[in-house]
């Protein structure tokens, strides 16, 4: 069992950053890649970015490319993306999530999650 925790979610304005993290806990042994998904209201949760845990490989969305970073830390067992270039768009609940098998941008690949970190982008 793979236990995730988000943190570091918040207000912030248009243009600016913003750093959420996972601390990952149990059998993170067993983790292959990692994730992270957002969800805005109304809207179906959508794929963000994806790193390998042992590895440097890295998958983003279209829409977060060039302007969001994610990282690892693996002794730490914690998982960061940082936000840079905020827009209104990017306000959601951000969701982490760890996948025992690969990385994908799928949210059925992955088969545990954290309970989300809101983060809000205002004018």
């Amino acid at each position: 069992q793979v236990q995730l925790v988000e943190s570091g979610g918040g207000l912030v304005q248009a243009g600016g950053s913003l750093r959420v993290s996972c601390a990952a806990s149990g059998r993170t042994d067993t983790m292959y890649a990692m994730g992270w998904f957002r969800q805005a209201p109304g809207k179906e949760r959508e794929f963000v970015a994806a790193i390998v845990w042992r590895d440097v490989m890295t998958d983003y969305a279209d829409s977060v490319k060039g302007r969001f970073i994610i990282s690892r830390d693996n002794v730490r067992n914690t998982l960061y993306l940082q936000m840079n270039s905020l827009k209104l768009e990017d306000t959601a609940i951000y969701y982490c999530a760890a996948s025992l098998s690969r990385l994908s941008f799928t949210s059925g690949a992955y088969g545990y999650w954290g309970q989300g970190t809101q983060v809000t982008v205002s004018s």
